[in-house]
């Protein structure tokens, strides 16, 4: 996958993705290549116009078709729990801003992402296109995964599940591990699901988090939002 232009620290009412950095390794966030990815990526390329000063608080920030841009700390945590390598094949399920996949590729990762709402589809597409991210795209329903280039080494979903998608767990390679929010639409606990072999998977559980519904066939249903 092909690198943007190394991202100068610009600032954004006094604070920078450098200042960001710093307080997500004060949160707890350890892997260093997650930091430094995050210290690089200016996330006001990924916010609406009136909410660019406020791009590098640790906050959510709303964006088009009522949802949000997550807290940094929450894409900092998933990624970790992803723990992304150079050439690593990742499936992102909900496109959203756009920010998430674009720092899976800054970390090398070759990334697949599904959105849903063609409005959100096509003003991701222009950022990546804008900044230099050479990121696979399409519309559709993320909630079955996108089956055409699996299995993949991970699969990160960005938005909760009411339960965790069998079809995105299948996608998965033998090593690969699936990071989906799964539980009721306003909360939601936080699950790593490891493919061990072809029918044996590891579950683990990483806390509380909070996001918007996954609305699909392995999701909520369209008319539940």
């Amino acid at each position: 996958m092909g690198k943007p232009m190394q991202a100068r620290h610009r600032t954004c009412n006094g604070l920078s993705s450098q200042h960001l950095a710093e307080e997500l390794r004060l949160k707890g966030i350890d892997n260093e290549m997650v930091l430094k990815a995050i210290a690089s990526l200016r996330r006001e390329w990924f916010v609406p116009e009136g909410f660019k000063t406020r791009a590098y608080d640790n906050e959510a920030l709303p964006i088009a078709c009522g949802q949000t841009i997550s807290q940094p700390y929450t894409v900092a945590r998933m990624t970790q729990l992803l723990n992304p390598f150079e050439g690593m094949k990742v499936l992102e399920v909900g496109t959203g801003s756009g920010y998430q996949a674009a720092l899976l590729s800054l970390l090398g990762a070759q990334v697949w992402s599904i959105e849903r709402m063609p409005e959100l589809l096509e003003t991701a597409r222009n950022r990546f296109e804008e900044h230099g991210f050479k990121i696979a795209t399409r519309l559709g329903d993320g909630s079955v995964g996108w089956n055409e280039f699996a299995p993949y080494d991970g699969v990160i979903v960005t938005a909760g599940a009411p339960k965790i998608s069998s079809s995105l767990m299948d996608q998965l390679s033998v090593g690969g591990q699936l990071v989906i929010p799964v539980g009721e639409k306003k909360r939601q606990q936080l699950f790593v699901v490891r493919r061990l072999s072809d029918d044996e998977f590891d579950v683990t559980e990483h806390g509380e988090f909070r996001f918007v519904p996954l609305i699909g066939k392995r999701g909520w249903d369209e008319t539940a939002r």
